[in-house]
């Protein structure tokens, strides 16, 4: 193989109570990317659509920076050129340099004729995480590379468990246009956490985890509740106790925030919920003085997927 362009998904990470520990990828949006063989050795960063001022250093780029790691790994003859359209904004909550990085990871191992597992492709991803926003998170890139819903169970070793998918688990996201930095974010949070509420936050991720397993909607909804994350840096985010109430009096599972935010995402049981959320939320924002985007989808199963190959 000497050409694959493939589709990378955005995710969202922590998942209410599984802060760096669960994540889901989202079926319809996401980045295209393309990798291609040179004759020259190395990586060169061709080209970047749909977002600014993300450079084309390698060095300095999540996905070159993955790229890099994989080539020293396992050195070949030729190099690699990559391209990629961003499909949403870096900044949003939903794992942008997470799709970079699990895409590159999963292209690059497709150019090398499939040499690392999908537990290695999310550890290489692990270093375009760490390139991007200083700290090697799990829950992004292990949903992007395993598709569905992930939990990391340990990170050293690192232990990534795929979760069950409920068939009519919905996704409704906002996403308000304004950035909020994964750094700025994680910089809020408690340094310290009473017992109690530790005890609270670890039974809701049992009560999440096994919700999935059985399909118990209730439990799930139940479950959706952070009281350690949520409350530091919800401040951060124009009007999310409003979006939040009002997603949950329309049928919402539960609602919270994306990653670090600023996106909202509320999880629905089937199609008509969702719709009905997704234009409640968007009622509730209209009037608000800024710019968003709001996103409708199924979970995405597979992860990375292959567009074309040559």
């Amino acid at each position: 193989m000497d050409y694959v362009r493939l589709f990378a998904p955005a995710t969202v990470a922590n998942v209410s109570c599984g802060f760096d520990s669960m994540g889901f990828a989202i079926d319809n949006l996401g980045d295209e990317m393309s990798f291609r063989k040179t004759t020259n050795q190395g990586v060169i960063i061709k080209e970047i659509t749909g977002a600014k001022g993300l450079s084309l250093d390698p060095t300095k780029n999540a996905a070159g920076v993955v790229a890099l790691a994989m080539l020293k790994k396992h050195p070949v003859a030729f190099g690699i050129e990559i391209t990629m359209h961003k499909g949403f904004s870096p900044g949003s909550g939903l794992g942008s340099s997470a799709a970079s990085s699990g895409g590159t990871a999963f292209g690059v191992n497709e150019l090398l004729g499939k040499p690392f597992s999908t537990l290695e492709l999310t550890k290489f991803a692990m270093l375009g995480e760490e390139a991007a926003c200083g700290t090697q998170i799990a829950d992004n890139v292990a949903a992007a590379v395993f598709g569905g819903f992930v939990l990391i169970r340990s990170y050293d070793p690192l232990d990534v468990v795929r979760l069950p998918v409920p068939e009519k688990l919905r996704l409704v996201a906002i996403h308000p246009q304004i950035e909020v930095k994964t750094k700025d974010a994680r910089e809020v949070l408690p340094k310290e956490v009473p017992l109690k509420t530790a005890v609270t936050q670890w039974a809701n991720v049992g009560g999440l985890v096994s919700g999935l397993f059985t399909n118990d909607y209730t439990l799930i909804s139940n479950s959706l509740t952070d009281v350690i994350v949520e409350p530091a840096r919800k401040h951060l985010i124009p009007h999310f106790d409003q979006v939040k109430s009002e997603a949950i009096k329309g049928g919402a599972l539960g609602a919270g925030i994306s990653g670090s935010g600023p996106t909202i995402f509320a999880l629905c049981e089937g199609d008509d919920i969702a719709q009905n959320v997704h234009q409640i939320i968007e009622n509730t924002y209209k009037d608000k003085g800024i710019n968003y985007h709001i996103v409708i989808s199924k979970i995405n199963t597979e992860g990375v997927k292959i567009l074309e190959q040559k």
